[in-house]
């Protein structure tokens, strides 16, 4: 193999690999977008027929807490998902909880919605596109590069008009 041939074969591999890194970078950061959207199409769906009742904790993680309780109409339920928004709950604890009277295994803690879900959504942004940076960079796509590149189709799209 000639060595223009390896030159070009490495020059492409690289650049599938910051390909590769820009489509993780994305697809992370449209999942988390998404988490958020599923959280608020949730809470629309429980606010549009709200049932309130007191719950009892029967195992609580950062995750997923586990609840029980009894609707109005004196039938027990023990959500298989869990609670939304489960944070900072301890075993054993008496909380209010709202949950679609339709489906009383969509249930979320009181007073707690869609906003809980938007800092950690973007961190988990932030951090895959704080790693992915770097690694374009490494890759040998510095910044100054990807601006100008910017600045070109800028500018090209804006003498086209």
């Amino acid at each position: 193999m000639s060595e223009t041939s390896q030159s070009a074969s490495s020059a492409d591999r690289f650049r599938r690999t910051r390909v590769g890194v820009v489509i993780a970078a994305s697809a992370v950061s449209v999942l988390a977008v998404l988490l958020v959207l599923a959280a608020w199409k949730d809470d629309r769906m429980i606010s549009s027929d709200m049932g309130v009742t007191s719950a009892e904790v029967l195992s609580a993680g950062r995750l997923r807490s586990a609840v029980i309780f009894v609707t109005p109409d004196g039938e027990t339920h023990n959500p298989k998902v869990g609670v939304l928004y489960p944070t900072k709950l301890t075993a054993g604890e008496r909380i209010n909880v709202e949950y679609l009277r339709s489906d009383p295994d969509l249930v979320r803690v009181a007073g707690r919605d869609a906003r809980v879900a938007i800092i950690p959504a973007l961190s988990v942004i932030v951090v895959s596109w704080a790693l992915a940076v770097p690694a374009l960079w490494l890759l040998g796509s510095p910044p100054a590069r990807w601006w100008g590149a910017a600045r070109a189709r800028w500018s090209r799209t804006r003498v086209a008009r």
